[in-house]
């Protein structure tokens, strides 16, 4: 059984700072792509940023210069920092993972619980 485990979020004032971080555990054999993606209020959720492992990221163009991904392979872990935040940077974030675990020769989705972010004006 795999988890993704995310925290980090919270309340924060427009042009603070944010870094969340999803960390993935149980019976893992490998982990393709890990990402974010964000759903605001009434919205559909949206990507944020994803990451290979070997570390290329992908981003919109909207998410590029304020949001960062990364990872820490040796420990599972997805990380986004965000900066410059503004109100409408407010949703609850979501991490993503390709895994393949030991059970299953192929890779599948996985979504953790999901993170609040409230950016206030």
């Amino acid at each position: 059984q795999v988890q993704l485990l995310e925290s980090g979020g919270g309340l924060v004032q427009a042009g603070g700072s944010l870094r969340l971080s999803c960390a993935a555990s149980g019976s893992i054999f490998n982990i393709n792509a890990m990402g974010w993606y964000r759903q605001a209020p009434g919205k559909e959720r949206e990507l944020v940023a994803t990451i290979t492992n070997g570390g290329r990221t992908n981003s919109p163009d909207s998410m590029k210069g304020r949001f960062t991904i990364s990872r820490d392979n040796a420990k599972n872990t997805v990380y986004l920092q965000m900066n410059s935040l503004k109100p409408e940077d407010t949703a609850v974030y979501y991490c993503n993972a390709a895994i393949i675990d030991k059970t299953t020769p192929w890779a599948r989705d996985y979504w953790g619980q999901g993170t609040q972010v409230t950016v206030s004006s």
